[in-house]
């Protein structure tokens, strides 16, 4: 495997440990916001090396759609074994079924959105006063908007118009009660840097990151993989192709691409040459221009 110790990526990760630290510093009760995707990896590593040789000082919590890819969940399952820290997992299924959430209409229902009333349930239940996320800027506009640390309202909102000077690495961390915080150490960070981090370190991934064989649909452009959350409509029918996932979401709306790279190197050639973004074979994120905002606005994460 080529070598990719670049020294932007040790300014990076410096950047992202010091966040880290400084949330630790500032709040009384951290969380991780943990995926099983790529950016969430990252960022256990990043945990990992800020406090060691002591545990991450927090723990991991996951917002289960239901709607979550098998190979998600048991990644999950074994790194958390690993690591040897506390998991948490918020169930949209029980927010639907409390009558808190409902379930889309359609032939692929999303339950993306969802995740929203459970994740704030979740953060008021445990008294959570900052969550870490791994979005970064360059994975879509609205979250080009945000700052380090995301001051979150009462009601778990955020405000673009009015967010905090973060000024010669100084975060202003002050908050009301109820109110928290959205932290995110790889902002700066590009979806290139985060494959090459990976690389570097070593890390272990799902399995769905790499090219495989898989059923797939092609619906608007995006190839959905055959799952039983999704119904084929007239005209549709699935097709064996030989795909990979750049993102991991919910199995209803994240889209495949079509890729023989199976080993990290390809990957980041693969990256290297991608003129779309990541995040543009989600199908929930094309519902409108300013989708992801819009969710981001009512606490999205």
């Amino acid at each position: 495997m080529a070598s990719y110790n670049l020294s932007h990526l040790k300014q990076l990760e410096a950047e992202a440990i010091f966040i880290m630290r400084e949330v630790a510093a500032q709040f009384e009760r951290p969380v991780l916001l943990f995926s099983g995707g790529k950016d969430s990896i990252v960022l256990t590593r990043l945990a990992e090396k800020a406090f060691w040789p002591a545990k991450m000082p927090f723990p991991l919590m996951h917002i289960d759609t239901g709607h979550n890819f098998p190979e998600t969940l048991e990644f999950r399952d074994k790194l958390v074994d690993r690591l040897g820290v506390e998991l948490i997992v918020g169930s949209v299924e029980e927010s639907i079924r409390q009558g808190k959430a409902q379930e889309e209409k359609g032939p692929n229902p999303s339950r993306n959105a969802l995740q929203t009333i459970t994740l704030l349930d979740m953060i008021e239940e445990r008294g959570f006063d900052a969550a870490f996320g791994g979005a970064r800027r360059d994975e879509e506009k609205a979250r080009a908007k945000e700052r380090f640390f995301s001051h979150r309202d009462e009601f778990g909102q955020w405000d673009p118009k009015n967010q905090r000077p973060e000024l010669w690495n100084l975060f202003n961390g002050r908050k009301h009660t109820g109110e928290h915080f959205r932290v995110f150490p790889i902002s700066n960070w590009t979806e290139m840097d985060v494959w090459q981090y990976i690389a570097q370190e070593g890390l272990e991934l799902p399995s769905i990151y790499f090219s495989h064989q898989r059923r797939v649909v092609n619906r608007g452009g995006v190839l959905l993989a055959e799952n039983p959350y999704i119904t084929l409509v007239n005209g549709e029918q699935y097709e064996l192709r030989t795909i990979r996932f750049r993102t991991v979401g919910d199995a209803s709306c994240t889209g495949a691409v079509e890729s023989e790279a199976d080993t990290l190197d390809k990957i980041i050639q693969e990256v290297a040459s991608a003129r779309i973004t990541e995040r543009g074979g989600r199908a929930d994120d094309r519902r409108s221009e300013a989708a992801m905002e819009d969710r981001k606005r009512q606490g999205y994460f």
